[in-house]
């Protein structure tokens, strides 16, 4: 999956949970959905039109009322939701607060190896200075990044790790994802 999908997919907040509960085989109705991700009607709603945009979801023809539809995976949702899945596995409840705002996972991803704001911000083009820093700020904050001052450079510049949860999340995506 190349990273410009993953940063689409990830713009929802509740879109990469939604997908490991369908990989996880919770049925693919709103009802049992909302009870498996505790996500609100409407951010619910959007997510769906969302995955459905992005060609992950579909409606599952000849399958529930027209007022309440069932979906399933496409073949690249299939994909993707199995990602979400082992993303899941490694986090834990308290976790996915953070892991559902825009832009943690893509940084994630960009930090398989130890690198440098610029370098995180070259393989993210559409994140902005300021998006990358409060991510980075957060994440450190919850103790999945660490930031380091590599004295030898001039000027000093910082590094950035991901360690201990945002580790062996980045190490569960960054094998999936492609930087173009």
């Amino acid at each position: 999956m190349d990273i410009k999908l993953f940063v689409n997919i990830t713009s929802r907040a509740w879109a990469l949970p939604i997908l490991s509960s369908l990989h996880s085989g919770v049925a693919g109705r709103q009802a049992p959905l909302l009870a498996a991700t505790g996500a609100s009607r409407t951010a619910f709603a959007q997510s769906m039109d969302h995955l459905i945009q992005l060609g992950l979801l579909e409606r599952n023809p000849g399958h529930g009322h027209p007022l309440r539809p069932e979906f399933r995976l496409t073949p690249l949702g299939k994909t993707v939701a199995a990602l979400a899945d082992r993303i899941r596995d490694v986090a834990t409840e308290e976790d996915w607060p953070l892991l559902r705002r825009s832009w943690t996972l893509p940084v994630l991803t960009s930090l398989h190896r130890p690198s440098h704001f610029t370098e995180i911000k070259q393989q993210l083009p559409t994140i902005t200075d300021r998006a990358l820093s409060q991510s980075l700020k957060s994440m450190e904050a919850r103790d999945w990044v660490c930031r380091s001052v590599d004295s030898a450079a001039r000027p000093p510049r910082s590094i950035y790790s991901a360690v201990n949860t945002g580790g062996r999340i980045s190490q569960v995506i960054a094998p999936d994802v492609v930087f173009a």
